[in-house]
């Protein structure tokens, strides 16, 4: 469920982002001779993926104009380009460093981060296919290594980016304009290394980190808006909501990224709008909500993807929405659940065993909303992130405070701020 806002006429707040960083010295060092070497120009921190220029390839024997700069523990990379070493990595057979060899090669670029995987892909035909061709997020999905970046968009057709790691603003290439999607309601979630935005007009499109591009992307069997989502790895669940009818749904459906499809799940036991979605324990929750007469639903509904079937939990989200506001902003870090309850400025934990929410502490001071639309609270690896800040007459101001949680009163880092004529309209976090 898009948490920050549906509304593109309220003229709120809004803000991005979270927090994190850190590799070891000595893959730093190694990275750093892989991505300068070889006379290649290494991509200034705020270009994007594709804006970097494409290099001539050097096929097998070619030169370089100038060779690379081993330092400490740094590959002499000229081997990856030795006569008899150029195969390509679909072909399985490839070493793409010569010297320490294909597995070691690609554990340490699994360790890299992902900024700078547009440059590594720029070295030859063997890194690109390994990175473009998406074999590398998928490796690090299995090794559990991911970073979390924010998405956010505060224009129609516009989004933004922020990379904790680096502590940077990123832009994200400007959506295809259609005049149908510009003007519905909007969704969005982020599965695998894919940005989905939906539009109430049965369109979809489909941001990929891989191409750093926008396309088309798969309607889903029943369209929707307003419902809850959560992403776990490659797949994506979402539940509820309402159709271009108005009409307010019980159905539920499974997004698969790698494959591109979305495939019907077992209804939940109550239809519900305006509701929320996290992922805990193996299992995909929908909370809060409105149902028919624009009655507040209080109970949640917990997915089994073993079993296949929901599970009512009554009065799981009582006091964390409301008719006419946000759906309930809900994060899950380390299994822990969290939620920020608008109306109080609190922020509250969420006890599994009693059934029943424990206020921690307060939201930052500046997270001003309208009844919870125009801020956002996500997760973000280990971090919970507060999306919102002041606005006034004369403009605004997007700030990202991050908090890691720790069963003590929250204590919050104001990580990022930018000024913003608008709030967030749509905010997800991508961690791949």
């Amino acid at each position: 469920m898009d948490l920050c806002g549906k509304r593109e006429d309220m003229a709120l707040q809004g803000g991005d982002s979270c927090e994190a960083r850190g590799d070891c010295e000595m893959e730093s060092r190694w990275a750093e001779g892989l991505l300068d070497g070889g006379g290649r120009k290494r991509r200034a921190p705020e270009e994007s993926e594709d804006d970097v220029r494409e290099m001539d390839e050097v096929d097998c024997g070619g030169k370089r104009s100038k060779p690379p700069s081993p330092q400490p523990h740094t590959p002499d990379i000229r081997e990856a380009h030795a006569p008899g070493r150029c195969r390509t990595a679909a072909g399985g057979g490839g070493d793409l460093i010569g010297e320490i060899g294909r597995d070691l090669s690609i554990n340490c670029l699994l360790r890299l981060s992902r900024s700078e995987y547009g440059s590594v892909a720029s070295l030859n035909r063997d890194f690109r296919s390994l990175v473009r061709g998406g074999d590398i997020y998928r490796l690090r999905r299995q090794n559990n290594i991911s970073e979390h970046w924010v998405y956010f968009s505060c224009n129609v057709l516009e989004w933004d980016a922020y990379d904790p790691y680096r502590e940077r603003w990123m832009m994200v290439p400007k959506m295809p304009s259609d005049e149908c999607f510009m003007c519905s309601d909007k969704e969005s979630l982020a599965v695998g290394t894919e940005l989905l935005v939906f539009g109430m007009a049965h369109i979809v499109f489909r941001y990929s980190i891989l191409t750093n591009s926008w396309t088309r992307g798969e309607v889903m069997n029943s369209p929707r808006c307003l419902f809850g989502s959560a992403s776990v790895g490659e797949k994506a669940y979402v539940a509820g909501g309402t159709d271009s009818l108005g009409r307010i749904l019980s159905s539920a459906e499974l997004y698969n990224s790698e494959t591109h499809t979305w495939t019907p799940l077992p209804s939940m036991n109550r239809a519900r709008k305006n509701c929320s979605g996290v992922f805990m324990d193996g299992k995909f929750y929908v909370i809060g909500g409105v149902t028919n007469n624009n009655m507040i639903l209080t109970c949640g509904e917990e997915y089994d993807v073993q079993s296949k079937s929901w599970r009512v939990i009554e009065n799981m989200s009582g006091g964390l929405n409301g008719v006419s506001g946000a759906p309930p902003l809900i994060s899950v870090v380390k299994n822990e659940l969290y939620a920020a309850d608008y109306s109080e400025k609190d922020v509250k934990k969420y006890d599994k065993h009693n059934n029943k929410w424990i206020t921690l502490g307060k939201l930052p001071e500046r997270s001003v909303s309208m009844n919870g639309w125009g801020l956002a609270f996500r997760a973000c690896g280990e971090r919970l992130i507060v999306i919102g800040g002041p606005r006034t007459s004369v403009g605004g101001m997007i700030e990202l405070n991050s908090w890691i949680p720790d069963d003590k009163p929250p204590v919050w880092n104001l990580i990022a701020r930018r000024p913003s004529g608008n709030f967030v309209y749509n905010c997800a976090v991508m961690g791949c």
